[in-house]
Protein backbone atom coordinates (compact mmCIF):
# COMPACT_ATOMS: atom_id res chain seq x y z
CA UNK A 1 0.00 0.00 0.00
CA UNK A 2 2.95 2.42 0.90
CA UNK A 3 4.47 1.83 -3.11
CA UNK A 4 0.79 2.37 -4.10
CA UNK A 5 0.91 5.68 -2.54
CA UNK A 6 4.23 7.00 -3.35
CA UNK A 7 3.67 5.85 -7.02
CA UNK A 8 0.10 7.89 -7.02
CA UNK A 9 1.75 10.42 -5.71
CA UNK A 10 4.91 10.51 -7.89
CA UNK A 11 1.98 10.51 -10.77
CA UNK A 12 0.33 13.25 -9.13
CA UNK A 13 4.09 15.43 -9.06
CA UNK A 14 4.83 14.86 -12.87
CA UNK A 15 1.35 15.42 -14.18
CA UNK A 16 0.32 18.81 -15.43
CA UNK A 17 -2.65 20.99 -13.27
CA UNK A 18 -5.63 19.77 -16.23
CA UNK A 19 -4.29 16.01 -15.96
CA UNK A 20 -3.93 16.15 -12.04
CA UNK A 21 -7.30 17.94 -11.86
CA UNK A 22 -8.48 14.85 -13.81
CA UNK A 23 -6.67 12.39 -11.44
CA UNK A 24 -8.35 13.64 -8.42
CA UNK A 25 -11.73 13.22 -10.23
CA UNK A 26 -11.20 9.74 -11.23
CA UNK A 27 -10.00 8.87 -7.58
CA UNK A 28 -12.59 10.27 -6.17
CA UNK A 29 -14.96 7.38 -8.12
CA UNK A 30 -12.45 4.61 -6.76
CA UNK A 31 -14.32 3.91 -3.86
CA UNK A 32 -13.92 4.75 -0.19
CA UNK A 33 -9.90 3.44 -0.12
CA UNK A 34 -9.37 6.00 -2.91
CA UNK A 35 -10.89 8.18 -1.13
CA UNK A 36 -8.30 8.04 1.65
CA UNK A 37 -6.04 8.72 -1.07
CA UNK A 38 -7.55 11.36 -2.50
CA UNK A 39 -7.67 13.15 0.71
CA UNK A 40 -4.23 12.83 1.24
CA UNK A 41 -3.05 13.61 -2.34
CA UNK A 42 -5.86 17.09 -2.08
CA UNK A 43 -3.91 18.30 0.89
CA UNK A 44 -0.46 18.14 -1.28
CA UNK A 45 -2.15 20.47 -4.16
CA UNK A 46 -0.94 23.83 -3.42
CA UNK A 47 2.58 22.35 -2.68
CA UNK A 48 2.56 20.30 -5.74
CA UNK A 49 1.14 23.01 -8.13
CA UNK A 50 3.78 25.56 -6.92
CA UNK A 51 6.38 22.91 -7.90
CA UNK A 52 5.09 21.88 -11.12
CA UNK A 53 5.46 25.76 -12.08
CA UNK A 54 8.89 26.07 -11.20
CA UNK A 55 11.37 25.51 -14.36
CA UNK A 56 12.61 22.10 -13.57
CA UNK A 57 15.50 20.33 -15.97
CA UNK A 58 14.30 18.48 -18.52
CA UNK A 59 16.98 15.47 -18.42
CA UNK A 60 16.83 15.21 -14.21
CA UNK A 61 12.88 14.14 -14.88
CA UNK A 62 12.96 12.37 -17.69
CA UNK A 63 16.33 11.58 -18.68
CA UNK A 64 18.33 11.26 -21.99
CA UNK A 65 16.25 10.67 -25.00
CA UNK A 66 16.42 9.41 -27.79
CA UNK A 67 15.21 12.31 -30.90
CA UNK A 68 14.18 12.01 -34.42
CA UNK A 69 13.42 15.04 -37.31
CA UNK A 70 12.08 14.41 -39.44
CA UNK A 71 12.63 15.92 -43.18
CA UNK A 72 15.86 16.35 -45.32
CA UNK A 73 16.20 20.24 -46.26
CA UNK A 74 18.54 22.95 -44.79
CA UNK A 75 16.00 23.78 -42.15
CA UNK A 76 16.06 20.26 -40.88
CA UNK A 77 20.09 20.11 -40.57
CA UNK A 78 20.22 23.59 -38.75
CA UNK A 79 17.80 21.46 -35.75
CA UNK A 80 19.40 18.83 -36.14
CA UNK A 81 22.83 20.28 -35.57
CA UNK A 82 21.03 22.41 -32.71
CA UNK A 83 19.58 18.81 -31.27
CA UNK A 84 22.44 16.67 -31.37
CA UNK A 85 24.24 19.32 -29.03
CA UNK A 86 21.59 19.19 -26.21
CA UNK A 87 22.46 17.49 -22.56
CA UNK A 88 18.73 15.84 -23.31
CA UNK A 89 20.19 13.62 -26.04
CA UNK A 90 21.10 10.00 -26.20
CA UNK A 91 20.99 9.47 -30.14
CA UNK A 92 19.80 11.50 -32.96
CA UNK A 93 17.93 9.96 -36.01
CA UNK A 94 17.33 12.18 -39.19
CA UNK A 95 14.58 10.81 -41.97
CA UNK A 96 15.85 11.03 -44.61
CA UNK A 97 18.27 13.48 -43.45
CA UNK A 98 20.73 14.26 -45.87
CA UNK A 99 24.90 14.72 -46.71
CA UNK A 100 25.01 17.01 -43.85
CA UNK A 101 23.16 15.97 -41.30
CA UNK A 102 24.88 12.75 -41.65
CA UNK A 103 28.43 14.43 -40.84
CA UNK A 104 27.15 15.72 -37.53
CA UNK A 105 27.87 14.09 -34.32
CA UNK A 106 26.23 11.55 -32.62
CA UNK A 107 23.40 11.41 -35.67
CA UNK A 108 22.42 8.61 -37.78
CA UNK A 109 20.32 9.04 -40.83
CA UNK A 110 17.74 6.40 -41.64
CA UNK A 111 15.60 5.92 -44.51
CA UNK A 112 12.68 5.72 -43.62
CA UNK A 113 9.61 6.16 -45.54
CA UNK A 114 8.57 10.28 -43.50
CA UNK A 115 5.04 10.08 -46.03
CA UNK A 116 3.85 6.43 -44.30
CA UNK A 117 3.09 7.38 -40.55
CA UNK A 118 2.92 3.63 -39.36
CA UNK A 119 6.23 3.14 -40.71
CA UNK A 120 7.51 6.29 -39.05
CA UNK A 121 5.61 5.01 -35.80
CA UNK A 122 7.06 1.73 -35.78
CA UNK A 123 10.57 3.00 -36.11
CA UNK A 124 10.31 5.59 -33.26
CA UNK A 125 8.96 2.57 -31.07
CA UNK A 126 11.68 -0.08 -32.12
CA UNK A 127 14.11 2.60 -31.24
CA UNK A 128 12.91 4.16 -27.86
CA UNK A 129 12.35 7.84 -29.66
CA UNK A 130 11.43 10.22 -27.10
CA UNK A 131 11.31 12.89 -28.76
CA UNK A 132 10.25 13.81 -32.48
CA UNK A 133 10.40 16.90 -34.34
CA UNK A 134 8.53 17.28 -37.73
CA UNK A 135 9.99 19.94 -40.17
CA UNK A 136 8.09 20.19 -43.37
CA UNK A 137 4.76 20.70 -43.35
CA UNK A 138 3.38 18.10 -45.64
CA UNK A 139 3.64 15.00 -43.05
CA UNK A 140 1.95 17.39 -40.67
CA UNK A 141 -0.64 18.21 -42.99
CA UNK A 142 -0.93 14.52 -43.86
CA UNK A 143 -1.28 13.82 -39.65
CA UNK A 144 2.68 12.16 -38.78
CA UNK A 145 2.10 14.37 -35.39
CA UNK A 146 -1.46 12.88 -34.81
CA UNK A 147 -0.57 9.42 -35.08
CA UNK A 148 2.65 9.61 -33.23
CA UNK A 149 0.77 11.39 -30.14
CA UNK A 150 -1.80 8.62 -30.47
CA UNK A 151 1.29 6.36 -29.73
CA UNK A 152 2.31 7.79 -26.90
CA UNK A 153 5.79 9.14 -28.62
CA UNK A 154 6.30 13.38 -27.46
CA UNK A 155 6.28 14.61 -30.69
CA UNK A 156 6.18 19.33 -31.71
CA UNK A 157 4.08 19.68 -34.33
CA UNK A 158 0.47 20.46 -34.79
CA UNK A 159 -2.55 17.62 -35.79
CA UNK A 160 -3.41 17.46 -39.32
CA UNK A 161 -6.66 19.87 -38.10
CA UNK A 162 -4.43 22.56 -36.60
CA UNK A 163 -2.03 22.51 -39.52
CA UNK A 164 -4.54 23.38 -42.25
CA UNK A 165 -3.18 26.68 -41.09
CA UNK A 166 -0.86 26.08 -43.82
CA UNK A 167 -2.03 23.32 -45.78
CA UNK A 168 -5.43 25.51 -46.77
CA UNK A 169 -4.61 28.99 -47.10
CA UNK A 170 -8.81 29.81 -47.72
CA UNK A 171 -8.97 28.06 -44.29
CA UNK A 172 -6.26 30.35 -42.77
CA UNK A 173 -8.16 33.32 -44.26
CA UNK A 174 -11.89 32.30 -43.50
CA UNK A 175 -10.22 31.98 -39.56
CA UNK A 176 -8.95 35.64 -39.48
CA UNK A 177 -12.25 36.63 -40.71
CA UNK A 178 -14.06 35.26 -37.92
CA UNK A 179 -11.88 36.16 -34.69
CA UNK A 180 -10.68 39.41 -36.44
CA UNK A 181 -6.94 38.78 -36.97
CA UNK A 182 -5.44 41.68 -39.11
CA UNK A 183 -4.81 40.70 -42.55
CA UNK A 184 -5.95 41.47 -46.00
CA UNK A 185 -9.61 41.61 -47.51
CA UNK A 186 -10.26 38.80 -49.70
CA UNK A 187 -12.32 36.27 -51.56
CA UNK A 188 -11.90 32.80 -52.60
CA UNK A 189 -12.61 30.75 -55.63
CA UNK A 190 -12.75 27.57 -57.87
CA UNK A 191 -14.06 28.77 -61.12
CA UNK A 192 -11.92 31.02 -63.07
CA UNK A 193 -14.43 32.93 -65.05
CA UNK A 194 -15.96 34.21 -61.53
CA UNK A 195 -12.13 34.79 -60.37
CA UNK A 196 -11.12 36.76 -63.65
CA UNK A 197 -14.69 38.83 -63.06
CA UNK A 198 -12.99 39.94 -59.35
CA UNK A 199 -9.58 40.79 -60.68
CA UNK A 200 -11.17 43.16 -63.05
CA UNK A 201 -13.37 44.77 -60.81
CA UNK A 202 -10.43 45.22 -58.32
CA UNK A 203 -7.62 45.93 -60.39
CA UNK A 204 -4.22 45.73 -60.07
CA UNK A 205 -1.69 45.17 -57.93
CA UNK A 206 -3.33 42.32 -56.57
CA UNK A 207 -2.10 38.99 -54.94
CA UNK A 208 -3.11 35.41 -56.12
CA UNK A 209 -2.57 32.53 -54.34
CA UNK A 210 -3.20 28.87 -54.71
CA UNK A 211 -4.97 27.98 -51.50
CA UNK A 212 -3.08 24.38 -50.96
CA UNK A 213 0.53 23.59 -50.37
CA UNK A 214 3.04 24.85 -53.08
CA UNK A 215 6.28 24.63 -51.63
CA UNK A 216 6.44 28.19 -51.17
CA UNK A 217 6.05 28.86 -54.70
CA UNK A 218 1.75 29.20 -55.13
CA UNK A 219 1.93 33.15 -54.31
CA UNK A 220 1.71 35.66 -57.25
CA UNK A 221 1.66 39.25 -57.07
CA UNK A 222 0.69 40.71 -60.30
CA UNK A 223 1.06 44.24 -61.13
CA UNK A 224 -1.43 44.34 -64.00
CA UNK A 225 -5.10 42.85 -64.45
CA UNK A 226 -3.13 40.65 -67.38
CA UNK A 227 -0.57 38.80 -65.55
CA UNK A 228 -3.25 38.40 -62.69
CA UNK A 229 -5.76 36.79 -65.06
CA UNK A 230 -2.67 34.26 -66.38
CA UNK A 231 -1.54 33.60 -62.55
CA UNK A 232 -5.53 32.42 -62.78
CA UNK A 233 -4.74 30.20 -65.73
CA UNK A 234 -1.99 28.60 -64.65
CA UNK A 235 -3.23 27.48 -61.05
CA UNK A 236 -6.85 27.08 -61.76
CA UNK A 237 -6.57 25.68 -65.72
CA UNK A 238 -3.05 24.57 -66.25
CA UNK A 239 -3.01 23.16 -62.64
CA UNK A 240 0.96 24.07 -62.28
CA UNK A 241 0.76 23.76 -58.56
CA UNK A 242 -1.48 20.12 -58.85
CA UNK A 243 -3.71 19.89 -56.51
CA UNK A 244 -2.79 22.72 -54.39
CA UNK A 245 -4.55 24.88 -57.04
CA UNK A 246 -8.15 23.54 -56.91
CA UNK A 247 -8.95 26.53 -55.17
CA UNK A 248 -7.69 30.16 -55.43
CA UNK A 249 -7.27 32.87 -52.46
CA UNK A 250 -7.46 36.24 -54.38
CA UNK A 251 -6.65 39.05 -52.24
CA UNK A 252 -5.98 42.50 -51.71
CA UNK A 253 -2.53 44.01 -52.49
CA UNK A 254 -0.71 44.97 -49.40
CA UNK A 255 2.12 47.40 -49.36
CA UNK A 256 5.39 47.65 -46.68
CA UNK A 257 7.86 45.96 -45.34
CA UNK A 258 8.17 41.83 -44.86
CA UNK A 259 8.80 40.30 -41.99
CA UNK A 260 8.97 36.68 -40.39
CA UNK A 261 8.02 35.91 -36.15
CA UNK A 262 7.64 32.76 -34.59
CA UNK A 263 6.46 31.64 -31.57
CA UNK A 264 5.97 28.23 -29.62
CA UNK A 265 2.37 27.74 -28.89
CA UNK A 266 0.70 24.68 -26.98
CA UNK A 267 -3.22 25.53 -26.91
CA UNK A 268 -3.40 28.92 -25.66
CA UNK A 269 0.21 29.14 -24.42
CA UNK A 270 2.01 30.77 -26.50
CA UNK A 271 6.34 31.63 -26.12
CA UNK A 272 7.53 34.07 -28.50
CA UNK A 273 10.98 33.41 -30.52
CA UNK A 274 13.18 36.27 -32.00
CA UNK A 275 12.19 37.81 -35.61
CA UNK A 276 13.65 37.70 -39.14
CA UNK A 277 13.11 38.88 -42.64
CA UNK A 278 13.54 36.47 -45.36
CA UNK A 279 14.12 37.60 -49.20
CA UNK A 280 11.60 35.60 -51.34
CA UNK A 281 12.68 36.85 -54.91
CA UNK A 282 15.22 35.29 -56.47
CA UNK A 283 17.06 38.39 -57.94
CA UNK A 284 18.98 41.42 -56.28
CA UNK A 285 16.98 44.02 -54.90
CA UNK A 286 14.15 41.81 -54.11
CA UNK A 287 13.27 41.38 -58.08
CA UNK A 288 11.71 38.59 -60.48
CA UNK A 289 9.37 35.24 -59.49
CA UNK A 290 9.20 34.33 -55.71
CA UNK A 291 10.85 31.34 -54.47
CA UNK A 292 11.07 29.24 -51.40
CA UNK A 293 13.90 31.96 -49.96
CA UNK A 294 17.08 33.08 -51.42
CA UNK A 295 18.25 34.22 -47.62
CA UNK A 296 17.59 35.56 -44.13
CA UNK A 297 18.82 37.92 -41.67
CA UNK A 298 17.97 38.29 -37.77
CA UNK A 299 17.04 39.96 -36.23
CA UNK A 300 14.77 42.14 -38.26
CA UNK A 301 14.72 45.64 -37.41
CA UNK A 302 11.56 46.24 -38.63
CA UNK A 303 9.94 44.42 -35.84
CA UNK A 304 10.20 46.71 -32.79
CA UNK A 305 9.10 45.71 -29.19
CA UNK A 306 6.12 47.63 -29.78
CA UNK A 307 5.54 45.94 -32.78
CA UNK A 308 6.36 42.24 -31.50
CA UNK A 309 3.97 43.16 -28.51
CA UNK A 310 1.19 44.17 -31.25
CA UNK A 311 2.01 41.01 -33.09
CA UNK A 312 1.62 38.72 -30.16
CA UNK A 313 -1.30 40.28 -28.62
CA UNK A 314 -3.27 40.73 -32.41
CA UNK A 315 -1.96 38.35 -34.21
CA UNK A 316 -0.48 34.80 -32.56
CA UNK A 317 -2.54 35.02 -29.25
CA UNK A 318 -5.91 35.40 -31.33
CA UNK A 319 -4.80 32.84 -33.85
CA UNK A 320 -3.95 30.21 -30.64
CA UNK A 321 -7.68 31.02 -29.29
CA UNK A 322 -9.37 30.64 -32.23
CA UNK A 323 -8.14 27.42 -33.44
CA UNK A 324 -8.06 26.20 -29.41
CA UNK A 325 -12.08 27.85 -29.94
CA UNK A 326 -12.82 25.85 -33.11
CA UNK A 327 -12.02 22.60 -31.39
CA UNK A 328 -8.19 22.14 -33.17
CA UNK A 329 -5.99 23.54 -30.37
CA UNK A 330 -2.06 24.03 -32.13
CA UNK A 331 0.42 22.90 -30.78
CA UNK A 332 4.12 23.33 -32.51
CA UNK A 333 6.16 26.38 -34.39
CA UNK A 334 3.38 28.92 -35.32
CA UNK A 335 5.22 31.16 -38.18
CA UNK A 336 3.55 34.48 -39.12
CA UNK A 337 4.64 36.21 -42.12
CA UNK A 338 4.19 39.87 -41.66
CA UNK A 339 3.75 43.22 -43.76
CA UNK A 340 4.41 45.73 -41.66
CA UNK A 341 3.57 49.39 -43.10
CA UNK A 342 3.56 52.86 -40.58
CA UNK A 343 4.42 50.48 -37.34
CA UNK A 344 1.70 47.79 -37.45
CA UNK A 345 1.82 44.29 -38.94
CA UNK A 346 -0.95 42.30 -40.77
CA UNK A 347 -0.58 38.68 -41.57
CA UNK A 348 0.26 37.74 -45.01
CA UNK A 349 0.11 33.94 -43.88
CA UNK A 350 0.59 31.37 -41.05
CA UNK A 351 2.85 28.59 -41.52
CA UNK A 352 3.12 25.61 -38.96
CA UNK A 353 7.08 24.78 -38.47
CA UNK A 354 9.91 26.60 -38.26
CA UNK A 355 10.84 28.59 -41.51
CA UNK A 356 13.44 27.85 -44.46
CA UNK A 357 15.90 29.35 -44.58
CA UNK A 358 14.78 31.89 -41.69
CA UNK A 359 15.33 28.84 -39.00
CA UNK A 360 19.44 28.60 -40.18
CA UNK A 361 19.44 32.17 -38.82
CA UNK A 362 16.89 31.29 -35.60
CA UNK A 363 18.96 28.21 -34.70
CA UNK A 364 22.67 30.11 -35.44
CA UNK A 365 21.70 32.70 -32.63
CA UNK A 366 20.14 30.34 -30.15
CA UNK A 367 22.11 30.30 -26.65
CA UNK A 368 20.14 27.40 -24.81
CA UNK A 369 19.37 23.98 -25.22
CA UNK A 370 16.84 23.25 -27.98
CA UNK A 371 16.20 20.12 -27.05
CA UNK A 372 15.18 20.74 -23.34
CA UNK A 373 13.29 23.40 -24.86
CA UNK A 374 11.05 21.35 -26.92
CA UNK A 375 10.86 18.83 -24.69
CA UNK A 376 8.86 20.34 -22.33
CA UNK A 377 7.10 22.28 -25.02
CA UNK A 378 5.82 18.90 -26.22
CA UNK A 379 4.75 17.37 -23.39
CA UNK A 380 2.43 20.21 -21.42
CA UNK A 381 5.14 22.08 -20.06
CA UNK A 382 5.68 25.53 -22.25
CA UNK A 383 5.59 27.83 -19.65
CA UNK A 384 8.65 26.24 -18.30
CA UNK A 385 10.48 27.39 -21.68
CA UNK A 386 12.82 29.88 -21.23
CA UNK A 387 14.61 30.63 -24.58
CA UNK A 388 17.86 32.59 -24.66
CA UNK A 389 20.08 34.09 -27.84
CA UNK A 390 23.51 35.20 -28.88
CA UNK A 391 23.32 38.96 -29.26
CA UNK A 392 25.08 38.64 -32.42
CA UNK A 393 23.17 39.23 -35.50
CA UNK A 394 22.86 36.08 -38.70
CA UNK A 395 22.68 36.20 -42.24
CA UNK A 396 22.07 33.13 -44.43
CA UNK A 397 22.77 33.11 -48.06
CA UNK A 398 21.37 30.51 -50.03
CA UNK A 399 22.91 29.02 -53.01
CA UNK A 400 20.31 27.80 -55.68
CA UNK A 401 21.17 25.64 -58.56
CA UNK A 402 21.48 27.73 -61.62
CA UNK A 403 18.25 28.35 -63.45
CA UNK A 404 16.26 27.98 -60.03
CA UNK A 405 13.02 28.57 -59.59
CA UNK A 406 12.75 27.39 -63.51
CA UNK A 407 14.52 24.83 -64.98
CA UNK A 408 17.89 23.92 -63.05
CA UNK A 409 20.18 20.51 -63.59
CA UNK A 410 20.68 18.32 -60.56
CA UNK A 411 24.29 16.26 -60.37
CA UNK A 412 26.79 19.10 -60.48
CA UNK A 413 29.58 18.73 -58.27
CA UNK A 414 30.60 20.76 -55.15
CA UNK A 415 33.45 20.73 -53.59
CA UNK A 416 35.38 23.10 -50.65
CA UNK A 417 32.58 22.86 -47.72
CA UNK A 418 35.15 20.98 -45.51
CA UNK A 419 37.53 24.18 -45.66
CA UNK A 420 35.06 27.17 -44.92
CA UNK A 421 36.13 29.50 -42.15
CA UNK A 422 33.95 31.83 -40.49
CA UNK A 423 30.52 30.25 -40.87
CA UNK A 424 28.41 27.15 -40.65
CA UNK A 425 27.06 25.28 -44.44
CA UNK A 426 23.99 24.06 -43.87
CA UNK A 427 22.88 20.86 -47.05
CA UNK A 428 19.50 21.96 -48.50
CA UNK A 429 19.43 19.78 -51.39
CA UNK A 430 22.64 17.63 -51.93
CA UNK A 431 23.72 14.21 -52.24
CA UNK A 432 26.41 11.77 -52.76
CA UNK A 433 27.03 10.18 -56.47
CA UNK A 434 28.24 6.84 -57.33
CA UNK A 435 31.50 8.66 -56.72
CA UNK A 436 30.85 9.73 -53.10
CA UNK A 437 31.51 12.90 -54.30
CA UNK A 438 28.70 15.59 -53.47
CA UNK A 439 25.97 17.01 -55.73
CA UNK A 440 23.53 19.21 -56.08
CA UNK A 441 20.41 17.68 -55.78
CA UNK A 442 17.55 20.05 -55.57
CA UNK A 443 16.90 23.57 -56.46
CA UNK A 444 17.90 24.99 -52.94
CA UNK A 445 21.23 23.77 -52.58
CA UNK A 446 23.51 25.19 -49.65
CA UNK A 447 22.52 27.84 -46.76
CA UNK A 448 25.79 29.27 -45.89
CA UNK A 449 25.16 31.13 -42.13
CA UNK A 450 27.47 33.36 -40.12
CA UNK A 451 27.29 35.72 -37.28
CA UNK A 452 28.40 38.63 -36.29
CA UNK A 453 28.47 42.10 -33.92
CA UNK A 454 26.08 43.41 -36.27
CA UNK A 455 24.23 42.29 -39.37
CA UNK A 456 26.88 44.21 -41.95
CA UNK A 457 29.86 42.18 -40.23
CA UNK A 458 27.55 39.11 -40.71
CA UNK A 459 26.62 39.45 -44.30
CA UNK A 460 30.59 39.82 -45.14
CA UNK A 461 31.22 36.88 -43.32
CA UNK A 462 28.60 35.18 -45.13
CA UNK A 463 29.87 35.84 -48.76
CA UNK A 464 33.31 35.27 -47.50
CA UNK A 465 32.43 31.96 -47.45
CA UNK A 466 30.13 31.23 -50.07
CA UNK A 467 33.46 32.03 -51.99
CA UNK A 468 35.16 29.63 -50.54
CA UNK A 469 32.61 26.84 -52.29
CA UNK A 470 33.77 25.44 -55.35
CA UNK A 471 30.46 24.69 -57.32
CA UNK A 472 30.67 26.15 -61.20
CA UNK A 473 26.68 25.88 -61.40
CA UNK A 474 25.89 28.09 -58.30
CA UNK A 475 23.67 31.07 -58.20
CA UNK A 476 22.82 33.22 -55.21
CA UNK A 477 21.78 36.77 -54.48
CA UNK A 478 24.68 39.89 -53.35
CA UNK A 479 22.36 41.44 -51.69
CA UNK A 480 21.00 39.39 -48.49
CA UNK A 481 20.35 41.60 -45.58
CA UNK A 482 20.14 44.95 -47.75
CA UNK A 483 17.94 46.54 -45.75
CA UNK A 484 18.96 45.66 -42.51
CA UNK A 485 22.39 47.28 -43.77
CA UNK A 486 21.06 50.53 -45.59
CA UNK A 487 19.28 51.16 -41.68
CA UNK A 488 22.57 50.69 -39.94
CA UNK A 489 24.16 52.70 -42.34
CA UNK A 490 21.55 55.25 -42.10
CA UNK A 491 21.70 55.27 -38.12
CA UNK A 492 25.38 56.05 -38.36
CA UNK A 493 25.51 59.17 -40.31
Amino acid sequence: QRFKRRAALYTFYNTTDFHRHHLIKLIVHQGSRAKKMHSVLKSQRAQCVARSRRPLSVSCAAGKVNMLVVGNGGREHALVWRLSQSSLCEHLYSAPGNPGTAAEKNVTNVGINVNNNAEVVKFCKEKNVGLVLVGPEVPLVAGLADDLQAAGIPTWGPSAKAAQLEGSKAFMKDICKKYNIPTAAYEKFTDAKRAKDFIKSLGAPIVVKASGLAAGKGVVVARTVEEAYQAVDDMLVSKVFGDAGNELVIEEFLDGEEASFFALVDGEKCVPLISAQDHKAVGNGDTGPNTGGMGTYSPAPVVTDALSRQVMDELVYRTAHAMAAEGHPFKGTLFAGLMIKDGKAKLLEHNVRFGDPECQSLMARLDCDLGEALHSASTGRLEQVKLAWRPDAAVTVVMAANGYPGNYQKGTVIRGIENVTGAKVFHAGTARNSAGELVANGGRVLNVTALGKDVAEAQVKAYHAVKQIQWDDAYYRTDIAWRAIARLQAAKQ
